[in-house]
């Protein structure tokens, strides 16, 4: 067996599902697990943040609301984005509550439901574009839509919603601009005899740092996972990293002073050094130039440069005059003595965010589940 891997500590996921609900009370804690739950999988972390409190799921596209139906997740599941026509029977058919933003949307949605003559009506959410400009409906269209869902017999408005485009800006005052955009929109729909049972605009950001943006409802993604959304953030709300990244040194061997390492040969060491073999590559989420803007991992309780470029399936780690042998165990992500590496720690040196670092480990790198204790 390939000695990689990554931990997920569910009962981590558990506890800051907890800290989130907490911080956002009264209002209801809905728990993005898009993206095979960034990272860390997406059944796995589903039932612990369901565990820690969390009332409903979220989910990027319909194929990921079914795998957590199919899992035996009977929990509500809104799928953030209009699916495509060619979804829409699926959606209904696991039951999952639906985004909405156009006409056509909604009138392909009605008629899928329809095709289900008997079954529930399909809880649908309304999603306003306040600013962001990525989807959702025009706040002038809103009260349109907002009745073609009402007068359909086989849909339930369940929701309004809009998302925070710089929440994890603290000083940034877009987001008081959206909320009264949006609250614009939800007041026009009201005069409209439409009623909106749940309100939602709050992303993980904003639950912790925008008690304006929690409302009805907040869906939170990043920090179940124990992630800040942003530096600005760091610290505001305890939280713990759910995900560590392992494996074993593979191959280990002693190199000349000034040889050069890797591809491009750029990696030379001042003096006669220890090169140790780590089999994790760009194929599997490290990013090519983690080692040439300064990355490292954590082998023998010491913290160690990436020696070169990261190859598609292994890196080379520079340990000195260390000794260090086959079956040593490295931490690239996660704390190994009195070190911790984060993912922050990554986004910072390659100028990206945390939330890009976790959702590029590849499922060819297995996750080990911890249970909580």
């Amino acid at each position: 067996m390939r000695p990689v891997w990554a931990e997920v500590d569910l009962g981590a996921i558990a506890a800051n599902t907890a800290a989130l609900v907490a911080r956002s009370s009264p209002a209801r804690v809905c728990a993005v697990v898009k993206a095979d739950g960034y990272g860390h999988g997406a059944v796995a972390s589903a039932r612990a943040a369901l565990a820690g409190g969390a009332d409903l799921l979220a989910v990027a596209l319909v194929a990921e609301g079914a795998e957590l139906r199919e899992a035996g997740i009977d929990a509500r599941v809104l799928v953030l984005s209009q699916a495509s026509p060619d979804e829409l029977d699926d959606l209904v058919a696991h039951g999952l509550d639906a985004t909405v933003y156009t006409d056509e949307g909604i009138r392909d949605l009605g008629a899928a439901a329809a095709r289900r003559a008997g079954g529930p009506r399909v809880r649908v959410h309304l999603k306003v574009d306040t600013g962001m400009h990525r989807v959702g409906a025009q706040p002038a269209d809103a009260v349109g839509l907002a009745k073609a869902v009402d007068a359909d017999a086989a849909l339930e408005l369940a929701s309004a919603f809009t998302h925070c485009a710089v929440a994890d800006e603290p000083a940034n005052p877009f987001t008081d601009v959206q909320l009264a955009r949006f609250d614009a929109v939800l007041g026009d729909i009201a005069r409209a005899g439409i009623d909106v049972p749940c309100q939602h605009a709050a992303n993980t950001a904003a639950a912790i740092d925008h008690p304006g943006a929690r409302r009805d409802l907040v869906r939170v993604g990043i920090g179940l996972y124990g992630i800040d959304p942003s530096p600005a953030l760091a610290g505001r709300l305890p939280l713990t990293p759910a995900l560590s990244l392992h494996a074993r040194a593979s191959h280990v061997k002693r190199v000349a002073a000034g040889e050069g390492i890797s591809y491009g040969l750029r990696y030379r060491p001042e003096r006669e050094t220890t090169i140790a073999t780590v089999p994790l590559g760009y194929a599997d989420g490290l990013p090519r130039r983690l080692g040439e803007l300064g990355g490292s991992v954590l082998l023998g309780g010491r913290r160690r440069p990436i020696a070169g470029s990261v190859t598609m399936d292994q890196i080379l780690v520079d340990c000195g005059d260390d000794p260090v042998e086959v079956g040593d165990e490295v931490v690239l992500i996660g704390r190994q003595g009195d070190l911790e590496i984060t993912a922050a720690d990554w986004a910072s040196q390659l100028g990206t965010i945390a939330y890009e670092v976790v959702c590029a480990i590849s499922p060819r790198v297995p996750r080990r589940y911890r249970e909580p204790s």
